[in-house]
């Protein structure tokens, strides 16, 4: 065996143990009437020895050498170390938690972080780079049964890629789990692997995009960068979390032959553009640009290299050690060039982002005596208005004075400071929100040839699961698109798994853990659950944040099983109520949820977005 493994070259011992070390394994001492694995108050599980049986109580010895007494119901056997560091777990002679945990515990300790459970691969993030993705790595991978090849997610997506081509169907491959799991980098694994396996089949032929392009195999690559400098922001969780769910699809030819991409986005945060927590950043683009590594950008829009002059990018922190800035900004800045933008969108594009900088800095005050607002000082408004293509007085005359339709005419209305700031930042939410699904659309443009194409192989990689100190709207949204998926994926393999044991002929009583999740998922998405609440409260003129948490108490408060009162700790930010989610409980501030939902616009400052002079700007803002 250690032969087969050497065409992994490098890769090899992070993928399979040598044979020498897997017969050491088994040479431990091992008595199957005595090894156990026994409950921990701090490690969940240990293992352990049986010393002595009493009645239904046992005596046990930990690995740790403490002596423990349990029940006889609560031990479980560990298997033979023939099946140690196991690959498939569904191998297992006892199949259980601990020895689920040990395994895939052992495996991590020695970098093998994928394993099979079944029809799925488990994957542990090693939070470090391991040397199992370069092309030899793909190239031993192509064309293998699952069974051929140590787990990877190249094994996963050249399966995918076989079953396309022999059921003649599309396929799917969904990536789950909670924040900081590793599902984006294991997505940009899987498209490598097809542009790498499509690049090799089309040595022959070399077909690029329009000059100066690069070819369908890198632009699919170069995707991920652009959209990940907009998209992707350090959280408390994670230094790269992605903020938006994306379902890619790569799409080829009746022969296998890579043919187009498309990517569809859901939900991007909003909220992090002019908001951040202690531990975060904004958006990574924001960093990268004032990293001064291309200087001229600065110049283009009027901003410093400082981020603390800039509000609205200075809340949490401004630099991430694991990440360099200024050569994130090169490799964006490129992959929009890969991808065929034009100097013209590229710069249209920095503009707006400057905009929104200078957005977060206009100040206001009350005019004396009024409850009305002015604009305190306009060199920020000056500098908004000039790269947005726009002129300064009206912006800060539609801020201040706006003009709204009664009946049938216009009426100027007034706002004091706080409706102001309000505007501004719905304003910079949605002009950046509309230029991230602008590029995305852009993307699409240039991933689209006019090749035939007959499946796709889609691979769905959404924002996992959040469970922070300070939970808002946000992460409802989040941890409910969770929820669902989680349900999906548990029914599908329970469907699957099913069929698996009937070929076999074994007899199993199965249960669907996709229905564990269906009291929390009615509990958001139900008439009269939250979000119908919240919508209801969006209605009413007199609603307030405290109206809506009333709502939910009188509706949910002891009748919803995964609805309860929070648990407000000392020292952690107040919260509202509790839910529990698949993932954990999780303790939500319902302080803005209103606003947030309903997220009305200035319709004067839209009007002049309209007529801007800046053609990406009245673009968005068309229709």
């Amino acid at each position: 065996p250690d032969v087969e493994m050497a065409e992994f070259g490098e890769a090899a011992p992070y993928l399979r143990k040598s044979e020498k070390e897997r017969l050491a394994a088994q040479t431990r001492p091992f008595d199957l009437k005595k090894d156990i694995f026994v409950p921990d108050e701090k490690e969940e599980f240990v293992k352990a020895t049986i010393v002595s049986r009493e009645g239904s109580k046992i005596t046990a010895e930990t690995e740790h050498g403490k002596t423990v007494t349990v029940k006889e119901d609560q031990i479980m056997q560990q298997n033979p170390p023939k099946f140690d560091k196991i690959e498939d777990m569904a191998m297992l002679t006892f199949l259980h938690e601990p020895a689920v945990l040990y395994n895939l515990k052992d495996r991590y300790a020695s970098w093998m972080i994928y394993t099979y459970s079944g029809l799925f691969c488990v994957t542990v993030n090693p939070y470090k780079w391991l040397p199992v993705y370069n092309a030899e790595v793909v190239a031993a991978y192509r064309g293998k049964k699952r069974s051929e090849a140590p787990p990877h997610i190249f094994s996963i997506s050249d399966n995918a890629y076989q079953n396309m081509l022999t059921d003649r169907e599309n396929q799917s491959i969904l990536i789950t789990g909670e924040s900081g799991a590793g599902k984006t980098v294991n997505t940009k694994r899987v498209i490598q692997y097809f542009a790498v396996i499509a690049a090799i089949g089309d040595r022959g032929k070399k077909e690029t995009g329009a000059p100066g392009k690069g070819t369908l195999e890198d632009q699919i690559i170069q995707a991920n960068p652009a959209l990940e400098a907009f998209g992707n922001a350090k959280t408390v969780r994670n230094d790269n979390s992605s903020r938006f769910g994306k379902f890619i699809r790569i799409h080829f030819g009746a022969t296998g032959k890579l043919a187009s991409a498309d990517i569809e986005t859901y939900l991007l945060e909003k909220s992090r553009v002019i908001f951040q927590l202690k531990a975060e950043r904004n958006y990574h683009i924001y960093y990268q640009i004032l990293s001064n590594k291309k200087p001229e950008l600065l110049d283009m829009m009027l901003v410093t290299n400082n981020p603390y002059d800039y509000a609205f990018i200075s809340q949490g922190e401004t630099t991430v050690p694991s990440i360099d800035d200024g050569e994130e900004l090169l490799a964006t800045d490129s992959a929009f060039d890969v991808l065929g933008f034009t100097p013209e969108e590229k710069n249209s594009i920095y503009k707006l982002t400057g905009a929104i900088m200078h957005f977060g800095n206009m100040k206001f005050k009350q005019k004396q005596r009024e409850e009305q607002a002015e604009p305190d000082g306009t060199e920020e408004a000056d500098k908004s208005a000039y790269l947005m293509g726009l002129n300064s007085a009206d912006l800060l005359k539609g801020l201040c004075h706006p003009r709204v339709k009664v009946g049938n005419e216009y009426v100027t209305k007034g706002q004091n400071v706080q409706q102001v700031i309000y505007a501004v930042g719905a304003l910079a939410k949605a002009v950046y929100e509309k230029m991230f699904n602008w590029m995305v659309t852009r993307i699409n443009n240039s991933l689209e040839t006019k090749q035939p194409r007959q499946y796709f192989i889609g691979v769905l990689d959404i924002a996992g699961f959040e469970i922070f100190d300070f939970n808002s709207f946000e992460q409802l949204c989040i941890n409910f698109t969770n929820e669902k998926l989680q349900q999906f994926f548990n029914h599908h393999m329970f469907v699957l798994e099913q069929e698996e044991y009937k070929k076999e002929g074994i007899e199993w009583q199965f249960i669907d853990f996709g229905m564990d999740l269906q009291a929390c998922i009615d509990l958001i998405e139900k008439p009269m659950g939250i979000m119908s609440i919240l919508e209801e409260e969006c209605m009413f003129p007199k609603a307030s944040d405290m109206t809506f948490k009333a709502k939910l108490f009188d509706n949910h408060l002891g009748k919803s099983a995964n609805f309860g009162k929070p648990r407000n700790i000392k020292g952690k930010p107040e919260a509202h109520f509790a839910l529990i989610h698949y993932a954990g409980t999780v303790d939500y501030n319902i302080i803005g949820w209103l606003q947030k939902n309903k997220d009305p616009l200035n319709e004067t400052v839209v009007g002049l977005y309209q007529k801007s002079a800046l053609k990406l700007l009245a673009n968005l803002f068309a229709n």
